[in-house]
């Protein structure tokens, strides 16, 4: 271990995740038991930073929550330290401040001197904010999205796809029985791994993607075609951020004092009614939403995250500065963590996936 430092911050910024606090386990465990390290947990990601929330972790805090959804420390997808909510104008528009010094005070009062990050692309920005400020910070990639440059997969990934497929699986019976065209909205803003993978996992008959705008006639005459040939039933997954050919993304609503205000939601309503109304089939739409994020990890997740963990850990050891935590093929390695900055990883149109699902019948709405 460098010999200067001897207390280090963790922290879980953005939305929740299965699989967080497998990394915290990880890093405080390896701090602790591998190089004698203290570690403090900064609640409610960076927030915490703001508000100067921050405690040690011990061995007991750390156990019995490989298993566990979450975060034990708290996250925060609103807090951006540069450009901080402080208040409203007289028309109601938030007044921000640059919270970022108050920030780097926090730090050294508390004698911490590395960040672990534990966070997608938003993260990673403000990851980046600080290592422009004389701060390391090491970055552990983490997202059901699956979106962040640098890493081919991200821990939280796994479980999101599971949990996506079991919902496909189970909305086929029901659109048997009622000889529906069942869409399912899944998460993924604007990259489509969650539906891709868990479209082809279920054997869904229309996948909508961010990646490849889809046209809605064409949607509808895949629609029409199986129920002329005898199958009476249509499965969709499409994706929070598809939209259709020059179209628009359908936005939930805005959120002007979040980093990420833009919140996607209802395009699988739309394509459902639209479908209805050009076929004249019955269509229903469901929306996964959170569920997505949430629950205990599964196996896959739960190890990837403690190997980033341990990763993480040895890296500062090392001497490493700045690096991001990443997965390349079946091998664990790292990369500049501003490399991943304000950046969104999404699928190629040519796609070893994609046009596995064409040779079998899928459609993309294309």
């Amino acid at each position: 271990m460098t010999p200067s430092i001897s207390r280090i911050g963790v922290l879980t910024a953005g939305g929740d995740c299965p699989g967080l606090n497998a990394v915290i386990r990880a890093v405080t465990k390896t701090a602790m038991f591998q190089h004698n390290l203290e570690v403090y947990g900064i609640e409610d990601g960076f927030l915490g930073l703001v508000e100067n929330r921050m405690r040690p972790l011990s061995r007991e805090d750390v156990s019995n929550i490989l298993t566990r959804g979450g975060t034990i420390l708290g996250s925060s997808n609103k807090c951006n330290p540069q450009r901080y909510a402080v208040g409203e104008e007289e028309d109601g528009k938030p007044i921000f401040e640059d919270m970022t010094n108050l920030c780097l005070r926090h730090l050294k009062r508390r004698g911490i001197e590395a960040l672990i990050v534990i966070g997608g692309d938003g993260s990673m920005s403000g990851a980046a904010n600080f290592v422009r400020r004389g701060v390391n910070c090491i970055g552990v990639p983490k997202t059901i999205d699956n979106d962040l440059v640098g890493t081919d997969v991200t821990f939280g990934f796994a479980t999101a796809r599971y949990i996506a497929t079991e919902a496909l699986d189970r909305i086929h019976t029901t659109a048997a029985s009622h000889h529906r065209a069942m869409v399912v909205e899944v998460m993924g803003r604007n990259a489509g791994w969650i539906a891709l993978e868990s479209g082809v996992a279920s054997g869904a008959d229309i996948l909508l993607l961010p990646e490849i705008p889809f046209d809605i006639d064409k949607v509808c005459d895949v629609v029409k075609e199986r129920s002329r040939y005898g199958k009476a039933f249509t499965i969709i997954a499409i994706s929070e951020g598809a939209k259709p050919i020059g179209g628009e993304q359908v936005v939930h609503h805005v959120d002007p004092t979040s980093p990420d205000p833009i919140r996607l939601g209802g395009v699988g309503e739309r394509v459902a009614r639209q479908i209805e109304e050009k076929t004249g089939i019955d269509s229903r739409c469901t929306v996964l939403g959170h569920v997505q994020r949430g629950g205990t990890p599964v196996p896959e997740d739960r190890v990837l995250a403690t190997l980033f963990g341990y990763h993480a850990l040895e890296l500062l050891a090392n001497g490493a500065q700045n690096r991001l935590v990443v997965m390349q093929g079946r091998t664990i390695a790292d990369t500049e963590i501003t490399r991943a900055e304000n950046k969104q990883r999404t699928i190629a149109p040519d796609h070893l996936l994609i046009a596995a699902a064409r040779a079998v019948g899928t459609s993309f709405g294309d």
